[in-house]
């Protein structure tokens, strides 16, 4: 049987990509996303090449981008529309194969052994799927092209932007095994420091190291490591299947005043619920998994999380769920600060599932309407159009539109 053949697809600055489409009057200048740039709180979570230029880095604070770079505009991340451009990327991408394995919203494995008989070797799919990239979505991406998962994504990170590189059993010995080891997929930064203790720099150091000595500072991921390096991963791309590309979609916020009762919670948690349901709903997921973070007012924090019964999109289960978790584990020591929600585990609306005797199918269906239609109404008319009653018991509390601030977490690769 020959070498398979696995592309790894990876969108350049996917999130200021798109909103450089959005912004054409930006066209040129530099661009970054995150955090809330009227407030001037919160991070980088991508940049575009020019503000890279200038140093702006992922995860760097936004006073310090602009401290670098001056004339950067930040524009607030839109993750629905993100996940929009995912979705038809990974449809592009299906026209080319059934195995498809997102790693985040941006990048995606591909296994397209079985339609290069026909469509054209791996390099050839590869350019063929950059070009609709650009002429159908207005983005670029960079693509690795080889025989396994590890070497796929190293030959997409390997030169960006808009790029395509192979990495055949033929030649990733001198592509790869000169570059630092800490490109290679799960070296970490802790990683990379023990792997420099004992001499290990490149990838081709690793590839040549001893494989038991690895294993006595690592652990398991020694093993793992020294196979990645060699080429030895034959870890399949998943089918395409009823999982999200994306793990979990949160909210939480620091409230405008310190919450001192459960009432107080409650309500945030219903908005917050709403903003993750709505999320979710928009997207095509439910969630298996709802969790909750508290802080007090000393910055003291904890997340505790539930596994659930049946996957959901729907606002009330989720927001009573929340509760629940928040009912068996504060004990109001301290006022309390901040709160988020989050569902995870997520599964998409193809998701088959046992019901059991005791739930009641039609009254989760109407549910489920009902959210629908106050998605619809807010929609069209914004959302304070439509407001819980609980909502009118603070005014204050109420005001917080959760929706506009969230997070989304990618997969892992071990799945």
């Amino acid at each position: 049987m020959g070498d398979r053949v696995i592309l790894h697809s990876d969108i350049n600055c996917c999130y200021a990509s798109i909103e450089h489409l959005h912004h054409p009057e930006l066209a040129g200048k530099p661009l970054a996303v995150g955090g809330d740039p009227e407030a001037r709180h919160g991070i980088v979570l991508t940049a575009d090449y020019i503000a890279k230029k200038y140093g702006v880095k992922t995860g760097m604070a936004l006073w310090q981008a602009k401290q670098v770079c001056p004339d950067i505009t930040f524009v607030s991340p839109r993750m629905d529309l993100y996940l929009r451009f995912s979705r038809m990327a990974h449809e592009i991408y299906a026209e080319y194969t059934d195995r498809q394995e997102p790693y985040g919203i941006d990048e995606c494995w591909l296994d397209v052994t079985g339609s290069s008989s026909l469509k054209g070797d791996g390099l050839l799919i590869a350019q063929e799927i950059s070009r609709r990239m650009k002429s159908e979505l207005g983005i670029t991406v960079s693509v690795g092209v080889s025989f396994n998962k590890i070497f796929a994504k190293l030959g997409s990170d390997y030169k960006k932007p808009d790029a395509i590189t192979t990495m055949y059993k033929s030649e990733f010995k001198q592509k790869a095994w000169s570059l630092p080891v800490a490109d290679l997929l799960y070296v970490g930064k802790s990683t990379n420091r023990k792997l420099a203790l004992f001499g290990i720099k490149t990838i081709g150091d690793l590839a040549r190291a001893d494989e038991e000595v690895l294993n006595s500072h690592l652990g398991k991921m020694g093993s793992i490591l020294w196979s990645f390096a060699n080429g030895y991963d034959d870890s399949p791309v998943k089918l395409e299947n009823t999982h999200a590309p994306i793990k979990s979609v949160g909210n939480s916020t620091t409230t405008p005043k310190d919450l001192v009762c459960d009432e107080d919670v409650k309500i945030v948690l219903y908005i917050l619920a709403e903003s993750v349901a709505a999320r979710l709903r928009e997207n095509g997921f439910r969630c298996r998994v709802v969790e909750i973070s508290v802080r007090d007012n000393e910055l003291f924090s904890f997340t505790r999380q539930k596994k659930i019964d049946h996957a959901t999109n729907i606002t009330g289960e989720i927001a009573a769920y929340a509760y629940q978790i928040f009912k068996e584990n504060y004990n109001w020591s301290k006022p309390i600060r901040s709160v988020g929600v989050r569902g995870a585990d997520l599964v998409t609306d193809n998701y088959w599932e046992q019901i059991d005797l005791f739930s009641s199918v039609e009254k989760r269906e109407k549910q489920m309407k009902m959210d629908s239609a106050v998605d619809e109404i807010r929609r069209r008319f914004g959302f304070y159009s439509i407001q819980r009653g609980l909502m009118y018991r603070d005014r204050i509390l109420s005001a917080v539109n959760a929706k506009e601030e969230h997070t989304v977490h990618p997969h892992g690769y071990f799945g």
